[in-house]
Formats: C-alpha cells, structure tokens, sequence
C-alpha cells in the first residue's frame, strides 16, 4: 500500500507511522510517501485524518505501478531525456568491455559520427568463468571518463558488486546493474541513496514481478530515476543464447510507470540477429536500445560473436530512423 500524508505531518509521528506499519517513508516537496507492503489494504483508523490519498496494489509492485502514476517517469540523461511524453528511444551502443584507449577512442568516435547520445563499456566484468577477461577496472572506468569530456557523450557501465559501486556512481551518467546482480540488495539500495539514472537489466531465470520487484529496491530507497532492461531469458530452446522477451516488454509497457529499454545483443548472442531484433523493439516504441559494437569482433576480449562491427552499426542505425519515425519516435 502507498499512502501519501500531508507535507505537514510532523517528524517524529512519520517516524512512528514508519515503525508501526513497517513502511518506507519518502519525502517529497507537497507530501510524505508511506509505502507498507502490500498485504495491508487499508489504512488504519488513527491515522486516516492525517492522509491525503492511498493507493491498494496487489502485490509488491507498487512504486512502479502504472495504477499508481499513470504516466511513464520521465529520466534525463545529460542533453537527452526519455520516458514522460518525449517518445525519445536512446541508443547505447559500445563494446563489451573497455579494452584499450584506443578501442573506446574509436567507438566514441563512431556514437559522435552517428550523433548517439550514449556511450557503453564494461569495466568490471561479472564473467561465468574466472578465467575470462575481467575487464580493466578502474583504468576503464577513467578511459570512459575521458571520451566522455573529448566527445560530449553520456557512459554507463556495469556495476559488478560493492566494492566499486561508489566509484560507478561518482563516474557514469547511468549506472547499470546486470543480470547477475540484479538480487544483490547491497548494491539496489546503495544505487538507491543516489539520484543517478539505474539501469537494472532483467535476471535470465526472474519473472516480471521479480523483475519489477528489483526496481521497487531503488524506488522505496528515494530514487525514481529507474529504468528496466529486458535482455533475454532463459528457456528450452538452445540454437539462441538467450529468448528476448518481446511479450514481456509489452507487460511492462502497459502496468508499470518506467522507462524500458531493450537489450537484444545479449538476447540473441550471435550478431546476425541483431539488427532485426533491434527493429522489432524500436516498432514497439521502446525508451532505448543497447547494442554492442567493436571496432573488430573478431579480437573481442569478451561477447566477441554478438558484437556487431562499425559498418553493420552504421547500417542497423539507419534503418531505425524510419521506423521510429512511422511510430512518432525519435532515435537519440
């Protein structure tokens, strides 16, 4: 249950109203927000004089609930925006991993010829195996720095687990919590003491509640800059890395109020399928796209067979533009 309750209630009653229900308590400039789990349906009598409305939720989906705000949140990222009514779709495009400056220099270059907003590259890479690449810590983290001074661009990277979230959030424009880190509380609720955009992609094996779920973490801990990253799931089929979720987008897209973005390199995990993936998306009018690109997959350090080259990146970006644009989107 949400309750909101007026901006004049004093401190020490919202600390017991907190106590007694068990409830987050976020403050905003013209209320106080409770929000209690959802088993509780109604709000108690002591304190029904102090509310200015409530809000019933079937289950813990409720901060991210359309049935709460109807209208998609709307994030700003530099000079761009999406989600609210700007019917923007961002491209983050990049390489899987930051490898060398000059790697990152040439995909920065390729973003600012194409006028993307937004630059992407792992840097601490959460591998199933211990003995692949791990990325290049926090000398890639400065390398994006740099090319994002040198090339006016937006990064987001990857948090891998606590030891660097601080440094993620100090650093990027988007903060970026994978698919294997997506239950880990520590880093949800340290993304959520910040104001910073999150970018929480989807567990292989979590449903869409769970999935939602994740997001409530960051929004019950003060930030509503969220958005959601579909990017394939697991399922029988074994010819494709993964099954993007493309009905599950459309879940997303009509009950909960956040922007969606949709991760179909990971998804497909070989680069031919890429781009129609990526067509598809864009035709469903979602938030953003993120899309791996390398100067030469064929040397890749990690992701190398999903990793489209420059010239395929060029050519799937111009093909989005009219799309976007029969739907009333803009690529950005």
């Amino acid at each position: 249950m949400i309750i909101h309750f007026d901006k004049d209630t004093d401190q020490k009653t919202l600390e017991q109203i907190s106590r007694e229900l068990d409830a987050f308590h976020i403050k905003k400039p013209d209320y106080h927000v409770m929000v209690t789990p959802s088993a509780l349906q109604e709000v108690p009598g002591q304190y029904q004089s102090m509310v200015v409305e409530s809000f019933v939720f079937p289950n813990d989906m409720q901060l991210s609930s359309a049935d709460y705000l109807p209208e998609k949140r709307r994030i700003d990222i530099g000079n761009i925006s999406i989600g609210g009514n700007t019917r923007n779709t961002m491209i983050i495009g990049g390489p899987c991993s930051v490898e060398s400056e000059e790697q990152i220099t040439a995909s920065a270059r390729l973003m600012k010829e194409l006028d993307i907003s937004t630059l992407r590259a792992g840097c601490y890479k959460p591998r199933t195996s211990p003995y692949s690449f791990q990325g290049l810590g926090d000398e890639g983290l400065r390398l994006l720095d740099k090319m994002r001074s040198e090339y006016g661009l937006n990064i987001i990277t990857e948090v891998r687990d606590s030891t660097h979230v601080d440094e993620v959030i100090e650093t990027t424009d988007i903060v970026q919590i994978g698919a294997k880190a997506m239950y880990d509380q520590g880093i949800l609720r340290t993304c959520g003491r910040s104001n910073k955009p999150i970018l929480i992609k989807r567990g292989f094996g979590s449903t869409l509640q769970e999935f939602v779920q994740a997001a409530e973490f960051v929004l019950s801990a003060g930030n509503d800059n969220v958005i959601l990253c579909e990017r394939g799931i697991r399922t029988f089929e074994t010819k494709t890395r993964f099954t993007l979720d493309l009905c599950g987008v459309a879940y997303l897209k009509e009950y909960t109020n956040l922007p969606i973005i949709v991760d179909p390199s990971h998804a497909m995990g070989y680069r031919y399928g890429v781009p129609d993936l990526a067509r598809a998306a864009t035709a469903m009018g979602v938030d953003g796209l993120l899309i791996e690109v390398h100067p030469d997959p064929s040397v890749a350090k990690s992701d190398a067979s999903q990793q489209l080259d420059h010239d395929a990146f060029r050519e799937l970006i111009g093909t989005l533009r009219p799309i976007a644009q029969a739907i009333g989107y803009n690529i950005v």
